[in-house]
């Protein structure tokens, strides 16, 4: 039985992969991992599937890596003023509360919950709930 489980893990991560490289960042390679491994192979494919996905994801980051130069670009050409931030411009930082301007990322981006910025000449996406930069677009 021990064995049936295992490559039914292991089917499920070779299905997973692709699928989950184009999930957005963390949380949707997560989502979607779980989801799809769950209906190839069960509740040991979901929690493998999630794995692998939120790793995948973390690597490709909220922006899938084909659109991070387009959405550079896009950014540059939009020519919006910068901020000038005192700490590391990083992911997981949290901006303050007043003095920054957040503008909404085009849909074609499919990044909807969250919104854009610049902060010292580097645009970075930031979750506006909290004010936490999710990801800086180099």
């Amino acid at each position: 039985m021990f064995r049936k489980v295992i490559a039914a893990a292991f089917l499920s991560a070779a299905v997973i992969v692709p699928l989950s490289a184009s999930a957005q960042g963390v949380p949707g390679g997560v989502e979607r991992g779980a989801r799809e491994g769950g209906r190839d192979a069960g509740p040991v494919g979901a929690i493998v599937g999630g794995t692998i996905g939120g790793v995948v994801g973390g690597v490709n980051g909220i922006l899938g890596v084909d659109q991070r130069p387009r959405f550079r670009h896009y950014v540059v050409e939009e020519h919006r003023p910068s901020y000038r931030y005192e700490g590391d411009v990083r992911v997981g930082a949290v901006l303050p509360e007043t003095g920054v301007t957040y503008y909404d990322v085009p849909p074609e981006y499919g990044v909807r919950e969250y919104r854009y910025t610049v902060v010292n000449e580097r645009p970075v996406l930031v979750d506006p709930r909290t004010r936490r930069i999710v990801e800086v677009v180099e």
